[in-house]
């Protein structure tokens, strides 16, 4: 190896360019009864940014809207231009035709994913990505549940079944990969 090639990276490191963000429900109607509400969304809003500056796929999941109503102001401005939203009535984002889509056209195996309930929609979406051989990592600091209990609940089954637990910072940086450049001043400055 020349002393200017990067070492191989540990298959749980993110790469940039295999990468993608999905953003499970994160919606109006939930705000009232979700613990910590603002600070996932704080969170979300970090990931959805960032993966915009780093130009990776994000596909975003709104169940059924007309009821729960649409992604919330504050992710929803924050989410780059070439975003994929789909609604949906199921729980899992997986098996929804807009999502099936937008899965085959990102050319990522590997998905960082985020949002609301982590006990349900979260849970199912991951499993079922997990499930068709795609790497999975869900940041921590970007999920939750009604409960403490559930998220916990969700954050230990996904991790049992073979999900990594990362965090939006840890996401973003380690896609980075180095420190210098745009990119890398750009995210440093959305996490200050």
């Amino acid at each position: 190896m020349s002393p200017t090639e990067a070492p191989d990276r540990h298959p749980d490191l993110l790469r940039r360019d295999a990468t993608g963000l999905i953003v499970v429900d994160v919606q109006e109607a939930f705000r009232p009864v979700i613990d910590r509400f603002d600070e996932i969304v704080a969170n979300v809003g970090l990931l959805a940014e960032g993966f915009g500056i780093l130009s990776r796929p994000v596909i975003v999941t709104e169940q059924y809207p007309r009821g729960l109503k649409s992604t919330v102001g504050e992710v929803a401005e924050r989410l780059p231009d070439a975003t994929t939203i789909v609604e949906k009535t199921r729980f899992s984002a997986c098996g929804v035709p807009g999502v099936e889509d937008a899965l085959a056209a990102a050319g990522a195996d590997s998905w960082v994913v985020c949002g609301i309930e982590t006990h349900v929609c979260v849970n199912q979406t991951v499993l079922d990505l997990l499930d068709r051989g795609a790497r999975v990592q869900v940041a921590a600091d970007a999920v939750s549940s009604r409960t403490p209990a559930n998220r916990d609940a969700g954050l230990a089954k996904m991790a049992a079944a073979g999900a990594v637990i990362t965090t939006a910072e840890m996401a973003l940086f380690e896609m980075l990969e180095a420190a210098g450049g745009p990119e890398f001043k750009a995210i440093s400055a959305l996490v200050r």
